[in-house]
């Protein structure tokens, strides 16, 4: 696990400028570095050693004539079994890390490469004779990977705030992705909040020669649902899946710990991983915490759990810091928790196994029963439920029980699921708190989404939405983000490649019984543990903002941000502190309110624009000191 930055193109002080680049991101891999500069181009690497922990695995790493240069993060689990064949195919090799496999397999098959690969990656390789970038990410989108062509440079890396330390780059505010991160919580597209940056999305390679990108396709996932096996002999496929990928998963010099949560997906990794230790955080604020289920838990099978209670000052003091570690700001409060959990876990290992995907590929959310329940209700033509919906929009009191249940069921699916946990604002209530009104359009970015599953059950489109927005956007992101501000490697054996091929065959209802969601993964988990953990009702990670943004002293904290300059130049104010007071206050109009997950989404916007706008460039938070500016 790594981090990596370069760029393409003329420039003096190319090496001081590269070094700088690579300082940004010394906590993705402060074990080693490396630098590869020729007259084009300059490719800097930071080392977090996990296997073959010599020197000889550093990077930038060459193939056998140096025609070829690579940098790459992440790890490649099948990658002893490709070795093996490229050595057949007679090719040399000087070291045993999977980032050499990826060299001399780019060599022998070129982007046919990628078609072979089990594992999390982005990786670029120069082609030193040909003055040809190749670039590629995983097909999850795991690794991140971003790219910017700008005043004839192209920069790539592991994280933008690299870039800023290139002379060629233009740090211009995207103010046009602000419409769809009020609603999604996060950008929902290739584009940043960075004009001109962009990253590259999963399953894709891109090509730069001679000035131009060409950028390529090259998996896609495809729900058939077509397993015709009995539910008995599937939950034996689900278990010996998953017993491989952990296994996998496993491959390491260094000891690979847990998270740890109350719920099934984690318990069920942290049992069949036999780990030493596992993590667990929590706030102390009684359903707020799922400290003492996890140590109950760990306890029962006979393992370790280091648990932290996260304090409110410290989960507030640490916003701006963790902003800065994001690269762009992702409104979802379990970012931050997760941040905690990591450097829990980063003071005894250097890798840990977590449980996401496994909602997106088994069908876990709670949301996914929706379609099969109130089916009743469905049969109503959908003008007469149109109008329905509405009149308890524009009629109905916020809060009024029923209210929210006929505005969705006033909608088609397509019109009303844009991915797990969005729709903070709708498009009307972003344009009506923004200056601009610059709302560009959710159905702009979810049609074509739609369009390639529209001969799908509910379930599968809300499951392929979700693996293209929410699980990037979101859960990849700062899961990948908050271990490595660490220097911690994340690793997720429910997405991997064999587990989808899995995932893809199973037939709705292996995947959802509403209430019951994940179906055939909690058959498999009840097999070995507790079905107080295996059946448990997907939770999420409880965050108390609802409960803090009542007390003064956060309340006050985040009115300051809603009145200051930068409020000003994109929010009505005026509405921006309406809301937060009705919120502290409990009642809007004689109903309660909840305004938590909207104040969120703007206040950590506001934070994040001014830890990389305010105060010109950014400042590592090794070198601030106290968090801020």
């Amino acid at each position: 696990m790594c981090g990596f930055t370069g760029y393409i193109g003329k420039l003096e002080n190319r090496e001081e400028v590269l070094v700088n680049m690579m300082n940004t991101i010394i906590h993705r891999g402060p074990d080693s570095e490396g630098k590869y500069i020729d007259e084009d181009a300059a490719l800097g690497f930071r080392r977090l050693s996990i296997i073959d922990l010599s020197s000889v695995g550093d990077q930038p790493l060459y193939n056998e004539d140096r025609s070829m240069v690579l940098v790459f993060n992440g790890e490649i689990y099948n990658y002893q079994e490709l070795r093996e064949e490229l050595i057949e195919a007679g090719h040399t090799f000087t070291s045993n890390t999977d980032s050499e496999t990826l060299l001399h397999g780019f060599e022998e098959w070129e982007e046919r490469l990628l078609e072979r690969l089990r594992g999390m990656y982005a990786f670029a390789i120069w082609d030193i004779k040909k003055r040809k970038l190749f670039a590629a990410r995983d097909i999850f989108g795991i690794k991140p990977l971003y790219y910017a062509q700008m005043n004839g440079t192209l920069l790539f890396g592991s994280e933008i705030k690299s870039f800023m330390e290139h002379p060629k780059f233009d740090k211009v505010f995207n103010e046009t992705a602000l419409g769809n991160y009020l609603s999604f919580q996060f950008v929902p597209t290739n584009e940043t909040f960075f004009k001109g940056v962009f990253c590259l999305q999963p399953g894709h390679y891109f090509i730069y020669e001679n000035g131009v990108m060409s950028i390529t396709r090259y998996f896609e996932p495809h729900f058939t649902g077509n397993c015709k096996k009995p539910f008995s002999e599937v939950v034996n496929d689900v278990e010996a899946v998953m017993k491989d990928s952990i296994k996998m998963h496993k491959i390491s010099d260094v000891e690979v710990a847990s998270y740890l949560s109350s719920g099934v997906d984690s318990s069920y990794l942290t049992y069949l991983g036999q780990v030493d230790h596992t993590f667990t955080v929590g706030f102390d604020e009684g359903r707020y915490s799922e400290i003492q289920d996890a140590k109950e838990f760990a306890a029962s099978i006979h393992m370790k759990n280091d648990a932290k209670v996260i304090t409110p000052d410290e989960y507030w003091d640490n916003l701006s810091d963790i902003q800065y570690y994001m690269d762009e700001p992702v409104a979802d409060p379990a970012a931050i928790a997760l941040f905690f959990l990591s450097q829990e876990a980063a003071k005894k290992v250097k890798v840990v196994l977590s449980g996401e995907g496994s909602d997106e590929l088994f069908g876990g959310y709670n949301i996914y029963c929706e379609p099969m329940e109130h089916t009743g209700f469905n049969k109503i033509p959908m003008p007469i439920r149109r109008i329905l919906g509405k009149f308890a929009e524009y009629c109905l009191p916020r809060g009024m029980k029923g209210r929210g249940f006929l505005m969705r069921h006033g909608k088609t699916l397509e019109e009303r699921y844009f991915a797990n946990a969005t729709n903070i604002f709708t498009e009307r209530e972003a344009n009506k708190i923004l200056k601009n009104g610059c709302v560009p359009g959710i159905r702009k970015i979810t049609r074509p989404l739609y369009d390639r599953v529209k001969d799908k059950d509910p379930v599968t489109k809300m499951q392929y939405v979700d693996l293209h927005l929410w699980l990037v956007h979101d859960i990849l992101m700062k899961g990948d983000k908050m271990g490595m501000a660490n220097s911690l490697e994340v690793r997720v054996p429910f997405l991997d490649k064999k587990v989808l091929e899995l995932a893809e065959t199973l037939p709705l209802n292996y995947k959802v019984r509403a209430p019951k969601t994940k179906v055939a993964l909690r058959g498999a988990a009840e097999k070995v543990i507790r079905s107080k953990t295996a059946e448990k009702k997907k939770l999420g990670f409880p965050i108390p903002t609802r409960v803090w943004l009542k007390e003064d002293k956060y309340y006050k904290r985040v009115k300051k941000m809603f009145t200051s300059d930068a409020a000003e130049q994109f929010f009505n104010t005026k509405l921006l502190v309406k809301m937060l007071d009705n919120h502290k206050n409990g009642k809007n109009r004689n109903e309660k309110t909840d305004n938590s997950r909207k104040i969120w989404t703007v206040y950590i916007f506001l934070v994040w624009y001014d830890r990389f706008f305010g105060h010109g460039k950014p400042v590592h938070p090794s070198q601030s000191g106290t968090g801020f500016f």
